[in-house]
């Protein structure tokens, strides 16, 4: 059966661990994505970027200087020089010897596990090639099923669907815009990634009625606890839109607290 990112479709709603369980592993590795799927994740969100020599690697920034115990540019690294770098140990000791992975590698884990992946294109120099490289690893790892591409460049999700009219794409909004259905449209895009405080529930149906899928990204609870001690909750009210079937994915670095979130809606399949 293939994998589906939109709920009525899979049976469940899905829980992403975004980059990972990254709340208590280092972003973006293999221990956090692990961590992620034993906690309740069915998909993970993962960012990538190019190596000097053109190979998808998995990281969030542009430099490896937050994450590691490297310094520079991505682009200016080859994955050699890459592959040595220590992706764990800045986290925290006990991760020490972590590597970056590549995107072939989590593909790779994907399929063993069942999880869905939710791939963020940050490549800012070559994001055409990003995208070409990406979708040529799908094909071959018969991963396209399984994973979706995503973005806030809206123009260049729509060069990936023209160049490649078999990925599903995502578009990445921190707006809540007159026309999100229209949105999509004009990018091509068969979902959209969207915060909790933007999202309405009018939406959601439009998005569902275009049979179009949404994804809901979920703060923190630390980041919650502000609205809890003013008197105010936003949970009630999210854990009433996944049980009425207007949320196909939450995402959070929390993945715990996420996937409880969907278990208190009835809704994990």
């Amino acid at each position: 059966m293939a994998f589906s990112f939109l709920a009525r479709e899979a049976g469940r709603v899905h829980v992403c661990g975004h980059r990972g369980y990254s709340l208590h592993y280092p972003e973006n590795t293999l221990p956090a994505f692990e961590a992620a799927k034993a906690a309740g994740a069915t998909t993970v969100e993962i960012d990538v970027v190019l190596t000097a020599d053109g190979e998808p690697i998995i990281l969030h920034d542009l430099t490896v200087d937050r994450t590691t115990n490297g310094h520079g540019f991505v682009a200016d690294l080859n994955l050699e020089q890459i592959r040595s770098l220590d992706a764990g140990a800045l986290f925290h000791p006990a991760f020490a010897g972590t590597k970056i992975p590549t995107v072939a590698e989590a593909l790779d884990w994907a399929k063993v596990h069942d999880m869905g992946i939710v791939l963020e294109i940050k490549e800012a120099e070559r994001p055409d090639i990003a995208v070409d490289q990406v979708a040529a690893l799908l094909r071959s790892t018969g991963s396209l099923d399984r994973v979706i591409v995503i973005g806030f460049d809206h123009v260049m999700l729509k060069r990936a669907v023209e160049r490649h009219p078999d990925l599903r794409t995502e578009a990445i909004t921190h707006a809540r815009h007159a026309d999100l259905v229209g949105v999509l449209k004009a990018c091509r895009a068969s979902s959209v990634s969207i915060e909790l405080d933007m999202l309405h529930p009018d939406d959601a149906k439009a998005l569902h009625e275009a049979g179009l899928s949404n994804r809901v990204h979920v703060p923190r609870p630390g980041m919650l606890a502000e609205y809890w001690r003013g008197g105010r909750d936003p949970l009630p009210d999210l854990v009433q839109w996944i049980a009425d079937g207007l949320i196909d994915t939450i995402s959070g670095d929390d993945v715990p607290f996420i996937a409880m979130l969907v278990k208190r809606a009835g809704r994990t399949g």
